[in-house]
């Protein structure tokens, strides 16, 4: 067994907390642990680096970060007071990114937090949206990382797109590439694989697309055999993710019956129709 393979989603969510009001909160003495901290005050400094970045990204701070005080039984029945943080998924988010990414758990936790992390953000964006708005919102957003991951690639070093963006396919559907995916959705040659994925299948993808972007960025990861790897492995932790939570491989979600191509065509036609005053007929 691999160091990343002794953690999972448990490792975390055995730790979580959850509020009379259901909201989920981690305390941070309980996440240092977790997370092979020994000293608390080092882990403070990762604190502190989240902190940071969640005031830059325009968030309120004390509504993820929470100072709250405990007593902590000492030897000889003494006691000590320590101050402790009631953590939101997005602030251990952060903390998991500005973590030691040497560390195994770190890596685990950083995909566990991501995910939930988009998940909430997928269910309050598109809670109210049919499951081809849906489509069309996630697709549109492929579009645009697929685009910065192209860029990121390419600053690695990457000379061979194709194998780069094959094995990250590889790493999430369980060793199939670009070519058996599109044979198993009985795609033509001239269609492409994104758009004919349900909006599930297509989040999953996003998620993939937009942490390989970040991990190259941020690991200074060089030349195409190293991006590839690095890309291959964030589509087996995606996979991994999807697997603890009992959610459907991929490769097994049913292909729908319109692309992605049509739906706008759809789309555009409505809005012509309400243009010209001509109500759609539902």
């Amino acid at each position: 067994m691999s160091d990343i393979e002794k953690y999972s989603d448990q490792t975390f969510e055995s730790i979580k907390h959850v509020t009379e009001n259901g909201e989920e909160f981690w305390y941070a003495r309980e996440l240092q642990g977790i997370l092979e901290y020994v000293e608390w005050r080092n882990f403070y400094k990762v604190i502190e680096s989240a902190v940071l970045a969640c005031k830059n990204s325009g968030n309120e701070v004390t509504h993820h970060f929470v100072e709250v005080n405990k007593t902590i039984v000492m030897p000889k029945s003494a006691e000590k007071h320590v101050t402790d943080y009631k953590l939101s998924r997005f602030a251990c988010y952060l903390i998991v990114m500005n973590g030691n990414p040497k560390k195994a758990v770190i890596a685990v936790g950083q995909t566990y937090f991501a995910v939930k992390t988009r998940q909430n953000e997928l269910i309050e964006n598109y809670g109210q949206l049919t499951e081809d708005e849906r489509r069309l919102e996630i697709r549109g957003q492929m579009t645009i990382h697929n685009k910065s991951l192209f860029q990121s690639a390419k600053m690695a070093g990457v000379d061979n797109f194709g194998f780069f963006q094959n094995k990250g396919y590889q790493g999430l559907y369980g060793g199939l590439g670009q070519r058996e995916i599109h044979k198993k959705k009985g795609l033509k040659k001239s269609q492409q694989i994104l758009d004919h994925m349900g909006s599930t299948e297509l989040a999953a993808n996003l998620f993939r697309a937009t942490q390989t972007e970040d991990k190259l960025r941020h690991e200074n990861i060089r030349g195409t055999q190293a991006a590839s790897q690095a890309h291959y492995d964030i589509g087996v932790k995606v996979r991994k993710v999807i697997k603890d939570i009992g959610g459907t491989m991929p490769e097994l979600l049913p292909t729908p019956e319109k692309s992605i191509k049509q739906i706008e065509r759809e789309s555009k036609k409505k809005l012509k129709n309400s243009d010209d005053g001509i109500l759609p007929i539902e």
